[in-house]
């Protein structure tokens, strides 16, 4: 099973793609990394750029499920429309593919990474680089090194944890 887990956004879209054979044995990390917009794009531009790399990566995994994370609350509305539209637009390329969606709360994504929903930003990357082998990667590479890139390696760790497998 390919599962890619993305983290929305309309300035940095992270994403993970993995792959497992079963719940027990420890997912393949296939790529992980960042789409970048800039605020020089128009909206309609970023998510244009967003829905065109989303749909290549789709194109060349094939994944078998995509988890993408869930606005559950929101301090600023400003934000929380662009980040909504582009998680829209993510939700657009899965639909169209015909790929089940889980989506997954961070609280959900700390909860079933580390075990504890309030579980630091730091705790949660940790506990993903120890339960998914990241060696074949260039860990210095500044897409990888975002936190939006880690937010999608546990979401899409959390997808392989959590979604019913018929394995």
């Amino acid at each position: 099973m390919i599962i890619i887990g993305i983290d929305p956004g309309t300035a940095t879209t992270g994403y993970a793609i993995i792959q497992t054979k079963n719940r027990y044995e420890k997912p393949k990390v296939l790529d992980f990394g960042c789409i970048i917009t800039t605020t020089a794009d128009s909206a309609g531009q970023r998510l244009k750029i967003i829905h065109t790399e989303v749909n290549k990566l789709i194109k060349h995994h094939k994944p078998d499920l995509i988890s993408v994370e869930s606005l559950y609350f929101f301090k600023n509305l400003k934000t929380a429309m662009p980040v909504s539209q582009a998680k829209g637009v993510i939700l657009l390329s899965a639909a169209k593919e015909n790929i089940p969606i889980l989506e997954f709360t961070p609280l959900q994504v700390k909860m079933t990474v580390v075990g504890y929903g309030k579980a630091e930003k730091k705790q949660v990357q940790e506990m993903t680089k120890q339960l998914l082998d990241l060696s074949a990667f260039d860990l210095k590479e500044k897409d990888r090194k975002r936190d939006d890139a880690a937010d999608a390696l546990g979401i899409a760790l959390c997808a392989h944890l959590k979604a019913p497998m018929e394995r």
